[in-house]
């Protein structure tokens, strides 16, 4: 018998909210999707273009580079703002700069191209969540985002397989295109069904800056964007190389890529509801210790495979893949717990900034230890760029253990009453 009061009833969408989060989720769909389809395209960048593996890096990295300069940019000027205009303005300026992705013909074009598809998709980003939290209430808010963050899934699943394919059968620049004609509907309805979202300019809330500097001054904050930092570069100094090396040096054609990214995005999916599960079960830290310790082993793995066929390149990267996403769940956990909860809301966007500052740095890394034989040929190093991974990803499990549950500004005395328990 609990002997908690009762959780509060779950407070269902209304159609419209169910409207809202489905547009969203479209909006986040593509640009997820623009940002993950220039790595498994890495090995057909670096021969039409004749570009060398540090330049794939820099390609890769500056996505989230301007991403991350775009969202802190904006931040100290965003909430003046209708979040509908902000939001539209920002996707219709990501969907040119997609679409100029797509006619770039040389590495210096692609370079700016990135640049500004990452600019304008980081403030795509933000602008959702800054919604969700406007639009929905916060015994609604998780469903919300999982919703809108399941599209991460559908890309790996269906989008990105779907884009190779395109880049096979007609052109590299093609699945950017195709990309920039998706959004081009969703933009459409966004413009005739999204509502207005002004409340937050007529609230005296705290300027932005103020804010800001309220949740990086506490330690504790700071532990957790740190935390952050290692978390990605653990996994995405590996990740922008990965379909280049199974091409170059494990002798995998082409055509079975979209079927590996397929796989692994498939079990991964699946993967993460069990794990979540097993996180309110067990407890964060024991299952992030073991998924975090899990991707290390798989990092060490995976970029020292030897010529293997499509089932072992499967294997490989669903383990991978599993153990890497499942120590998002218990982290995230974690470092929720560990905010302010005054200062939650400015506290994820500057940790999501972190991340995307995380996801432009690691390709820079890796960038500068890989090499390839010849141009064009099996890369070189690539088991190195392993060992560094590894070394950030045992970095994040030291960190965790400050971030266990047991150092929440609030002391758990009794069970913390939650949905699950009833079930």
């Amino acid at each position: 018998m609990i002997d908690v009061a009762q959780p509060p009833p779950v407070v269902k969408f209304t159609p419209a909210q169910w409207l809202l989060v489905l547009i969203l989720a479209a909006m986040n769909f593509a640009h997820i999707l623009d940002f993950v389809i220039i790595m498994p395209l890495g090995d057909t960048l670096r021969k039409e273009m004749s570009i060398n593996p540090q330049q794939i890096g820099f390609i890769v990295a500056i996505y989230g580079l301007t991403a991350t300069v775009a969202g802190l940019g904006i931040s100290s000027i965003i909430d003046r703002f209708d979040r509908k205009n902000v939001l539209l303005i920002s996707f219709v300026a990501f969907t040119f700069a997609t679409a100029f992705c797509g006619i770039a013909v040389s590495y210096e074009t692609l370079l700016v191209a990135r640049g500004l598809a990452g600019a304008a998709g980081g403030v795509v980003a933000s602008t959702l969540m800054a919604m969700i939290g406007d639009a929905f209430e916060n015994r609604q808010r998780g469903r919300a985002i999982g919703i809108v963050t399941a599209s991460f899934a559908v890309a790996s699943i269906a989008g990105l397989p779907i884009g190779l394919l395109l880049a096979q059968w007609f052109h590299r620049g093609v699945p950017f295109l195709a990309i920039a004609g998706l959004c081009v509907p969703i933009f459409v309805l966004a413009l005739w069904k999204l509502p207005t979202f002004k409340g937050h300019v007529l609230a005296k809330a705290a300027r932005p800056l103020d804010q800001l500097w309220a949740v990086v001054k506490q330690p504790r904050h700071l532990l957790c964007f740190v935390f952050m930092y290692a978390l990605v570069l653990g996994t995405f100094t590996v990740i922008p190389y990965l379909a280049p090396y199974f091409q170059a040096n494990c002798g995998l054609p082409a055509d079975q890529i979209p079927i590996i990214y397929s796989v692994a995005g498939c079990v991964t999916l699946v993967s993460m509801i069990i794990i979540g599960q097993l996180t309110d079960r067990i407890g964060q830290w024991p299952v992030f210790l073991f998924f975090a310790s899990g991707a290390i082993v798989m990092a060490m793995i995976i970029t020292r495979l030897p010529a293997v066929n499509l089932i072992g390149a499967c294997l490989a990267t669903t383990g991978f893949m599993v153990m890497a996403s499942g120590r998002i769940v218990p982290a995230q956990a974690m470092m929720l717990r560990v905010a302010d909860p005054a200062l939650r809301g400015a506290f994820t966007n500057l940790n999501s900034a972190v991340s995307h500052l995380a996801t432009g740095t690691a390709p820079l890394i890796s960038g500068a230890i890989v090499g390839e034989i010849y141009e064009g040929g099996p890369l070189t190093n690539y088991g190195t760029a392993g060992l560094v991974a590894a070394g950030f990803g045992l970095m994040a499990i030291i960190l965790s253990y400050w971030l266990r549950p047991k150092t929440a500004p609030v002391a758990r005395t009794a069970r913390t009453p939650v949905l699950s328990e009833t079930t």
